[in-house]
């Protein structure tokens, strides 16, 4: 299995990672360690989860996800085979949020407890916190980094200003430095990375995880009308892409899908992989099956033909420039 370095951290990951936000939600615990099981026994070795997963499915209070990863690797005694990428900053509760130093230092040690390890791979801020100096949030995980908590530190939601600015910061101040971006960033949404975001990450040597990078399911291509939103607990949220753009993308997949005999979740993620800049791409399933499917992707190399076909379905209107594949 490739492994990819992960900007300087001295991590490398697959480039798939799979997605523990469904964990404690829509995967139940038996189903999580068995998609956990077969995920590893793969090859594959990177794990993304948060604190805060999964705080939104009713009866849950967040690190439902972290404590199922914890059994697991208890169980399967596979930590060291395994990169564990965890989140800090959104609300677990009304005063346990943001990206204090006070904050980041107590959560970081239930996350530790809720993992059942004594470090975590990659610490990362789920979301910028314009009320918390830089240097204080940074400073915070410096020190995890000096106690061997942290290996890396790396950021999810930022602009590319205010990920430019922490980069300065670290410089200035000789501090731990994110490590890595984890942006939105599929076929259907490009333009939130690809505008600004991939061009510092690039310059500045960070490694990038794409999330929702089925954008919720869409590409998948089992949501092609409003008749179709019932099929999951997450249908709702994909009405946004049943739209003209989005029905070119998804007829452009099945297009590709079928010339490589696999599925169109397959193909968006093999086009993910394969984009400028990207190190891994999350994906989560609820089944083995799904699984499978999700990592077959990785074996895939479009040629140029099938990558112009899915960048010139996914422009924007008024768009005249594709963006580099590769």
């Amino acid at each position: 299995m490739e492994k990819r370095k992960l900007g300087n951290s001295g991590l490398e990951i697959s480039p798939l990672m799979l997605g523990g936000n469904v964990f404690g939600w829509s995967a139940t615990e038996k189903t999580s360690f068995q998609l956990l099981d077969a995920f590893i026994s793969a090859g594959f070795n990177a794990v993304d989860t948060a604190d805060v997963y999964s705080r939104w499915a009713q009866g849950n209070k967040g690190g439902e996800s972290e404590r199922i990863i914890g059994k697991w690797l208890k169980k399967s005694g596979k930590r060291s085979q395994v990169v564990i990428a965890t989140k800090v900053g959104k609300e677990m509760e009304k005063d346990k949020k943001g990206l204090s130093r006070q904050y980041i230092l107590s959560a970081a040690e239930d996350s530790l407890k809720r993992l059942q390890t004594d470090y975590i791979d990659l610490y990362q801020s789920h979301e910028d916190d314009s009320r918390t100096p830089l240097d204080e949030t940074l400073e915070a995980f410096q020190t995890l980094i000096s106690q061997g908590k942290a290996r890396a530190i790396g950021a999810s939601n930022y602009s590319a200003r205010r990920l430019k600015e922490s980069l300065e910061t670290s410089e200035t101040n000789q501090i731990a430095r994110y490590e890595s971006m984890q942006p939105l960033y599929n076929l259907f949404d490009r333009n939130d990375f690809e505008r600004e975001l991939r061009a510092v990450c690039i310059e500045n040597g960070l490694g990038v995880i794409t999330f929702y990078s089925l954008a919720r399911g869409f590409l998948s291509g089992k949501y092609r009308s409003e008749n179709d939103l019932y099929k999951s607990v997450r249908g709702e949220g994909i009405r946004k892409f049943l739209n003209h753009r989005g029905m070119r993308i998804i007829s452009a997949l099945d297009e590709v899908s079928q010339a490589y005999q696999t599925t169109p979740a397959a193909i968006a993620l093999a086009w993910l992989m394969g984009r400028i800049g990207v190190t891994s791409a999350i994906a989560s399933a609820t089944s083995l099956d799904q699984l499978q499917e999700l990592m077959s992707s990785a074996e895939i190399k479009l040629d140029s033909a099938a990558i112009e076909k899915l960048d010139t379905a996914s422009q924007y209107p008024n768009s005249t420039q594709n963006s580099p594949a590769n």
